[in-house]
């Protein structure tokens, strides 16, 4: 009876305002993953630069963590939206244990591998030997959550991809909670500086998964199990191909990271430190917008998979001009205060506050079309366009970012590492555009000859 509820809630109801409805507790989850890196930024960022750093430098090793919870919750998710669509209740099952029980699996392999190499990957990510200290401080204690990390983003996608987005806020909140409230009690009160910052995040990550894994046998008509760990090839098949999108997008973006850490590193401790704010700004605005998406993809996935194909392009177009107005009134109000922005995170070094606020003006300005290419990236993922969104995804952390990276800053200097971000967008919108547009056009033919249009899934 419930699943049947959701089926015809998730058909049936008027487009903006399911997605609304859905968007809602995913941009509060959105905000709360992005609020357990930009917690321990701020909190440190009260010690030193250094450490403020440190934290920087870890963000693209904690992306890779994220790049694989987001791969098995994607791919598995996508999956069974479309199975809960098409009513086939038991394939979705399986599949939702076989993602999370994988996911927790993967964690463990990153976990190991990054203890036993550890000094080496802080170097590789981009520390100073000054920085370095802290970064091996906290990188070493964030990876042994690193399972738990990443199966409970796996879950959380999971459970909202079933259409239930409210109660994956739920349990991806509590974790967050619990580390804005330990950050400043272990980072200061117990005197363990970055070290405090890295167990906080580490405790509040391993219990959001537990409270989700509670949260998911409560909620539905079905719940991950060991008993439905029945892996195939088949089903891999199915989470690459929904999943490889975000693998390639998370994935990117920790070696875009790198290679602008280790640009900004010419240029002093300062300068990473700054464009480690200039990320985190930039990450809870694009989280907002992300959010708005993964609310579209359950509407998405269900109606395509019940082929009410002009649902799905209303979806579309809702979120790319709601995101874009977002983005739009949030680069305006950004630009004219990104020293005082920058200066929230790290009040009294001059030198971090010009670097983060020049690198975040830039951004700000192309910003407004990041709406568009990341809406189309999730509807083309949710409908298993997988060459198209695979290429999209990694067109603007791989495609553009790299070559602007690692070429702009011999010629330009610090200004280079500051707008290669910003071009690298722009070029990406020019992509996304005229890929996104025959998908939508091809949609409506078939939809208006009355077609099937999983032939042509393929693409």
């Amino acid at each position: 009876m419930k699943n049947r509820d959701n089926f015809e809630r998730i058909t049936a109801t008027p487009v903006p305002r399911l997605i609304i409805g859905l968007a809602v507790p995913t941009i509060i989850s959105m905000l709360v993953t992005a609020l357990y890196n930009v917690a321990d930024t701020y909190f440190v960022g009260r010690l030193d630069t250094q450490s403020t750093a440190a934290i920087g430098i870890s963000f693209s090793a904690m992306s890779v963590i994220q790049a694989f919870g987001f791969f098995f919750g994607h791919g598995s998710g996508n999956y069974i939206s479309r199975m809960l669509g098409a009513k086939e209740h038991g394939n979705a099952e399986i599949m939702a244990s076989v993602g999370l029980f994988s996911s927790f699996m993967a964690g463990l392999a990153i976990a190991v591998t990054g203890i036993c190499f550890l000094t080496p990957i802080c170097h590789a990510l981009g520390s100073t030997h000054t920085i370095l200290p802290y970064a091996r401080d906290y990188l070493g204690i964030i990876l042994i959550g690193t399972p738990f990390m990443a199966a409970s983003l796996t879950l959380n996608n999971q459970i909202r991809f079933k259409g239930n987005a409210k109660y994956a806020m739920f349990g991806i909140t509590s974790g967050a909670v619990l580390n804005v409230i330990l950050d400043p009690i272990l980072i200061f009160g117990f005197d363990l500086g970055v070290k405090g910052a890295a167990i906080a995040t580490v405790i509040s990550q391993i219990t959001g998964f537990f409270i989700l894994l509670a949260i998911d046998r409560r909620t539905g008509t079905f719940s991950v199990s060991f008993k439905g760990f029945r892996p195939t090839a088949k089903l891999y098949a199915e989470i690459v191909k929904g999943g490889l999108p975000s693998l390639l997008r998370q994935g990117l973006m920790s070696v875009s990271t790198i290679l602008l850490n280790v640009a900004a590193k010419d240029y002093g401790d300062s300068a990473i430190a700054g464009m480690a704010i200039t990320t985190r700004v930039i990450y809870i605005l694009n989280a907002i917008v992300i959010g708005l998406g993964q609310g579209y993809q359950p509407v998405c996935g269900f109606n395509y998979g019940a082929k009410l194909y002009g649902r799905v392009r209303q979806g579309f177009w809702f979120c790319v001009k709601t995101g874009t107005l977002f983005f739009l009134i949030s680069s305006i109000a950004g630009y004219i205060m990104a020293p005082e922005v920058v200066a929230m995170f790290r009040r009294g070094d001059p030198s971090v506050i010009q670097v983060g606020s020049d690198a975040l003006r830039w951004q700000l300005m192309a910003l407004p079309l990041g709406a568009f290419t990341l809406i189309s990236n999730m509807m083309l993922q949710t409908i298993r366009k997988a060459g198209k969104a695979a290429f999209l995804a990694s067109a603007r952390q791989g495609l553009f970012f790299i070559p602007c990276i690692l070429i702009l800053p011999h010629f330009i200097g610090m200004t280079g590492v500051e707008i290669s971000q910003a071009i690298a967008d722009t070029l990406s919108f020019t992509v996304a555009l005229p890929l996104t547009l025959v998908t939508l056009r091809e949609m409506k033919r078939v939809q208006d000859n009355g077609q099937d249009i999983h032939m042509n899934d393929k693409g």
